[in-house]
């Protein structure tokens, strides 16, 4: 296939787009477009970073229930749990009391991450129902030579369905295991000019488990049990408009979290829970200059406020309130120039007024306030990008930012990579980036006295990242490809949660200098009879450049296997899959490895305009943990043992 011809197989038409996407051959699928790695679209093979796309059909396929789910499958990401939040982690690093900072996360190219932790939701806190997800870019490596701060390891972009792809009235029912139900009505709409309507709202519930932790066994800790504390619940609505050249997306979603392990000095089995709520309204404007000129612009506003209730160890246990409120809003005006020869240019600047970044803490009866604070700040960048298209096969695409904060002042970030296609089956890419990541609030203020508490450092500085990276990709046939990346990178004055000596306190402190090198190898190849595999194997190496240990939570060897199988003249769909990571360290001992299976059987066929699946998850019942905070009396969190789930969606 040509490249003309695969680009436009790349391109669905009007209607159903996942049924067009699940049956492209694996040539087209290569073709694919990104435009998160440089803001202008680009094909995979393109991108300065060895770019990965998961699709609505791998979604629907593998039962993914969280964007978390989803991006645990890709090569070098890794998810820890706390009951708390869900945190991810990339190429062996994942630091304890980080809430996904190091990481940007875009719902249709707006910035989702808040303005008091920097947090990037994966879990059942994400804005956006799974079933509206047409496509997730993942973009490894530094992307703060397009994005500043947080795209520290990577971006990821969720780009959700068009009225287009849904064509009228959608309901979804699911079912499972612990009390779990989730419902959802969405309409969609396409009319002439461009013009297309979402309307979506969700609820889900989950009642959980009852949990034993042997650190809380004694009699009056009910002999180490919580009961009926790791309850989830969770709302989410979406309303997307589209009219010739502009849009305008608005995004709520509202998430309480029961919270059993009693971290951060809490008594055990005692009320505690976190509540989430987030809401974001995105106005974008896209007009063609001239022939090879668009110009692009967008404005923005989010809010996001946390409270949690919390009854604190003492003779009475006292309840204590803490939360924040963070408001934000700003804009991005960019222009993308493809009327050069061999060139593609971006150039634009972007404004973030952090109006709110309030955070308090309180006791109940008596009341006592703990901590009042408010800050504000701003960020402005500017930033260009340019792609050439160079003799002998050769690509060159090279980008620059600068950035200016309140806390962090300047910072500039260079990316470049040198491309090189001697073959129409081979690709070379040479990458070298810097990217920054600025102190969030949390860590620069927020101060509480007593076990559990936190002291203030508004001295913090920035954290910086180098990362040199090789990736080679070869097509093998038209039905297969395979990629080998080879990456090393230096952090340096990183920001790390650790206990002051003198008050025994957390604290936050430019402590470490870390490196890391490590390689991912990664296969995927869809055949004839229309069966899908995708695998993967990490090697990764990431210690304290001081004392040279390997850092905690960070897993040596990652492994992963996912495959879809058509059965019964394709009536019936297999999606299996097996995710494997080695043994971690924790604060004071180690976490066993382990691999668990997740198996989804669904059909599009069995009943009329509907899709029915049937998932087991953690299929062997494997006992496993992941690595707890410093804010933990454990060293590790038992994760969740074998579940069901049973899902109907009507109106495909």
């Amino acid at each position: 296939m040509n490249e003309s011809r695969a680009e436009e197989a790349a391109t669905p038409p009007s209607g159903d787009a996942s049924a067009v996407l699940a049956t492209m051959p694996l040539e087209a699928l290569m073709q694919m477009t990104v435009t998160s790695a440089s803001k202008f679209e680009q094909r995979v093979s393109d991108a300065p970073a060895a770019a990965v796309v998961l699709t609505a059909v791998d979604i629907r396929d593998f039962g993914w229930r969280t964007l978390g789910d989803a991006l645990a499958s890709l090569p070098g990401l890794y998810v820890s749990y706390d009951r708390n939040y869900a945190y991810l982690g990339a190429r062996g690093f994942l630091r304890p009391g980080d809430y996904d900072s190091r990481f940007l996360v875009l719902i249709d190219g707006y910035q989702v991450n808040d303005a008091v932790y920097d947090e990037a939701p994966i879990g059942t806190e994400f804005l956006i129902d799974m079933d509206l997800v047409e496509r997730i870019e993942y973009v490894p490596g530094p992307g703060s030579a397009v994005y500043g701060s947080n795209a520290f390891f990577g971006v990821v972009n969720v780009i959700t369905k068009k009225g287009s792809d849904i064509n009228g009235t959608q309901v979804a029912a699911s079912a499972g295991s612990f009390g779990e139900k989730r419902g959802r009505a969405t309409w969609g709409w396409h009319g002439e000019n461009g013009a297309d309507i979402v309307l979506s709202a969700s609820a889900y519930d989950r009642n959980g488990q009852s949990l034993y932790y042997p650190e809380f066994d004694t009699p009056d800790q009910n002999h180490g049990v919580a009961v009926g504390l790791d309850y989830d619940r969770a709302q989410q609505f979406l309303a997307k408009f589209a009219y010739r050249e502009f849009s305008l997306e608005i995004a709520h979603s509202n998430r309480t979290k029961g919270v059993p392990d009693a971290p951060f000095g809490a008594q055990f089995n005692a009320p505690y829970s976190l509540t989430d709520t987030q809401s974001f309204a995105n106005a974008a404007w896209h007009h063609p200059l001239a022939t090879g000129v668009e110009l692009s612009a967008s404005a923005y506003w989010g809010r996001y406020d946390y409270r949690s209730p919390v009854y604190v160890m003492g003779d009475p246990p006292q309840l204590s309130i803490d939360g924040d409120h963070a408001l934000w809003y700003g804009t991005d005006v960019h222009m993308v120039i493809t009327s050069i020869a061999r060139n593609k240019i971006v150039f634009g600047a972007d404004f973030r007024r952090n109006a709110r970044q309030d955070q308090y803490n309180f006791d109940v009866n008596p009341y006592q306030q703990m901590l009042d604070d408010h800050h504000s700040s701003n960020r402005a960048g500017a930033y260009v990008e340019d792609e050439v298209q160079l003799p002998a096969g050769f690509e060159l695409n090279a980008g620059l930012r600068y950035d200016y904060e309140t806390i962090a002042k300047g910072n500039l970030s260079p990316r470049i990579a040198l491309i090189y296609k001697p073959t129409e089956r081979d690709t070379f890419k040479a990458i070298y980036g810097r990217a920054y990541r600025a102190p969030n609030a949390f860590e620069l203020y927020y101060a509480t006295p007593g076990d559990g508490g936190q002291l203030a450092n508004p001295s913090l500085k920035p954290e910086h990242i180098t990362t040199t990276e090789f990736v080679y990709s070869r097509d093998l046939g038209s039905s297969a490809r395979a990629t080998l990346s080879l990456f090393h990178y230096d952090i340096a004055d990183l920001i790390s949660e650790t206990t002051d000596a003198s008050t025994g306190l957390l604290v936050y402190r430019n402590l470490n200098h870390v490196e890391a090198n490590g390689a991912e190898l990664s296969y995927e190849q869809q055949t004839l009879g229309g069966i899908r595999v995708r695998a993967s194997y990490s090697w990764q190496l990431a210690r304290d450049e001081a004392t040279e240990s390997v850092l905690q939570n960070s897993p040596r060897h990652l492994g992963k296997l996912n495959v879809v199988v058509p059965l019964a003249n394709d009536r019936v769909r297999v999606g299996a899959e097996a995710l494997c990571t080695a043994s971690r360290l924790t604060q004071a001992s180690r976490t066993g490895g382990y691999c668990i299976g997740n198996v989804t059987i669904g059909s599009s066929k069995l009943v009329p305009h509907s899709t029915v699946s049937f998932s087991v998850y953690n299929v062997t019942d494997k006992r496993y943990a992941d690595p707890a905070g410093p804010a933990f009396i454990q060293q590790a969190i038992a994760q969740e043992s074998r579940t069901f789930l049973f899902k109907l969606v009507y109106g495909m």
